[in-house]
């Protein structure tokens, strides 16, 4: 059995604020291997979206191993953000 998936302390204030701005939000971190946090829907696109903890220092930031693998695998979209700000910006690039 998976042990219990461990969740930024950033990513309910990260979730409640996309949620503000219309987005939907599907939690996906309990799904292990490597997965990322969130599923973020805005405007018709679908965003892949590992959260880390901009609070803590860059090196306790890194993708773990089954991340890296999860990443360097991925066909489509996938980004990494420390914040609300980043993911904002991950989104407006998207846009146009």
């Amino acid at each position: 059995m998976r042990k219990r998936a461990r969740v930024d302390a950033n990513q309910k204030k990260i979730v409640s604020q996309l949620r503000e701005i219309g987005c939907s939000v599907l939690h996906t971190h309990q799904l292990g291997k490597g997965a990322p946090d969130i599923i973020v829907g805005y405007k018709g696109k679908n965003y892949l979206i590992e959260i880390k903890d901009g609070d803590k220092p860059t090196t306790q930031q890194k993708l773990t191993p089954d991340e890296v693998k999860f990443q360097t695998e991925w066909q489509g979209q996938y980004d990494v953000a420390n914040s609300f700000d980043r993911l904002l910006e991950i989104i407006l690039e998207n846009e146009l």
